[in-house]
């Protein structure tokens, strides 16, 4: 398994979100591929439509994690991309491949595919929170390519926002039992 270089993250948002399908976090031990992503950049819906404290991360750093609380309680993990534009690539649901049990101890499921299908639900189950947030990939988190060729990839408009909803920035594996449940 190759780790990501920083420049697969220099490229534009869209592309980075399309192409992370497949690829594998491997972070406290544990492994998941990625199945769903959602593409943010200078639209919008993203924390990066404007430059604040919280979005100058998507600003300033290509290829660091970028973590935030939504709704008060649940921590969204994302990759910061492009060199001179904002941008991120929210992860939105992963494949559980290694650490199952710590990850079900986390979620207190035993059901297999509700442990990671959605941003809130991943973080909870691969411990991360907002003290990953702006350290750059390859150390605590790594993003890993282990040949894995994603057979059909599914696009929508992106989940739980009220603006740009014509930009069909949601990329998933097509009939992938792990992908969010909309």
């Amino acid at each position: 398994m190759k780790p990501l270089p920083s420049s697969f993250f220099a490229r534009d948002t869209v592309m980075v979100a399309r192409e992370l399908l497949g690829k594998i976090i491997a972070v406290n031990g544990m492994k998941a591929r990625i199945v769903e992503t959602e593409a943010y950049g200078k639209d919008p819906a993203s924390h990066a439509f404007r430059k604040t404290p919280r979005s100058a991360i998507m600003y300033d750093t290509y290829g660091h994690v970028y973590v935030y609380l939504i709704y008060g309680m649940y921590q969204c993990l994302n990759f910061t991309t492009e060199k001179d534009s904002p941008g991120a690539v929210l992860i939105r649901a992963v494949e559980p491949l290694r650490g199952i049990s710590a990850m079900k101890k986390s979620r207190r499921t035993e059901t297999i595919t509700n442990l990671c299908s959605g941003p809130g639900k991943l973080c909870q189950a691969l411990g991360i929170d907002k003290k990953f947030n702006g350290i750059k990939l390859g150390g605590q988190i790594r993003v890993l390519d282990d040949g894995f060729a994603v057979q059909k990839v599914k696009t929508s408009s992106r989940i739980g926002i009220k603006d740009a909803l014509d930009l069909p920035w949601r990329f998933f594996i097509a009939d992938n039992e792990f992908v969010s449940r909309v």
